[in-house]
């Protein structure tokens, strides 16, 4: 069995080294305790989400929500090159938490929200807080669940001018669009810098969108024959471009 993770408190893997004894408290502890029924000799990986990870053994547990773990490692992971940037549409109902969950388990680095013109769903006001808060959190379970050391970030919602910057800026940048010329199996990748790939919404990217985001330098390209949801469309390109640039090797 692989040893489960959570992620420590603010501050906690500061200087953390072998034989250091950290402590896991709070809401994690508590699920450590009470829920995953951890106990002394079992083995844990405390991390900051942010690439650092504390490998040890719990030693102690105390009442429902503290547990004491000694390390026996540490391991810092630097930042993934090339990095991987889904700009996801906001699809209807529970399936933005889907795509971002999939997506983290795959090993997409950043996630931007985006408020495309045929998008449905609309996030406004503390409705939009509220989503905006679930696929963070979505990200962060699904890190610890597919024992990232590094936790993808979810950026705040933007519309299609505020994404312009992101993709001009970008290494390569793609629309996913069943009408691209190229597939995107064939493009040329650059070894370094940012990957960007956007995603529509269930309507589809309208025209102006299209030109928008070509006059930033993001090309359209098919993902394949057949046309994908926008919940996984995101996930499979990812998956092709890290097996492509090697972070997959």
């Amino acid at each position: 069995m692989t040893a489960p993770v959570f992620v420590a408190g603010p501050g906690t893997l500061v200087g953390a080294a072998p034989g250091a004894v950290l402590a896991l408290e709070g809401p994690e502890g508590r699920h450590a305790v009470s829920v995953r029924r951890l106990r002394p000799g079992e083995e844990v990986v405390l991390t900051d989400g942010a690439g650092t990870g504390a490998f040890g053994t719990v030693t102690a547990v105390t009442g429902k929500e503290r547990l004491e773990v000694t390390v026996s490692g540490v391991r810092t992971e630097p930042e993934p090159r090339p990095r991987i940037t889904v700009v996801q549409a906001l699809p209807k109902g529970d399936r933005g938490e889907l795509a971002v969950e999939t997506m983290t388990e795959t090993g997409v680095d950043a996630v931007v929200p985006w408020t495309a013109a045929r998008c449905v769903t609309q996030w406004r006001g503390e409705r939009g807080a509220k989503a905006l808060r679930k696929w963070r959190a979505t990200a962060r379970e699904a890190g610890k669940q597919s024992r990232r050391l590094r936790f993808p970030e979810v950026a705040e919602p933007a519309g299609t001018r505020q994404l312009l910057p992101l993709l001009s800026a970008a290494a390569f940048a793609a629309v996913l669009h069943e009408e691209g010329a190229e597939p995107l199996a064939a493009a040329e990748l650059p070894a370094d810098g940012e990957l960007v790939l956007v995603v529509g919404p269930e309507g589809g990217i309208t025209p102006e969108e299209l030109t928008a985001f070509a006059g930033a330098g993001a090309r359209p390209y098919r993902l394949g024959p057949s046309v994908l949801r926008t919940s996984t469309a995101g996930t499979a390109a990812a998956a092709l471009l890290l097996g492509r640039t090697g972070r997959w090797s």
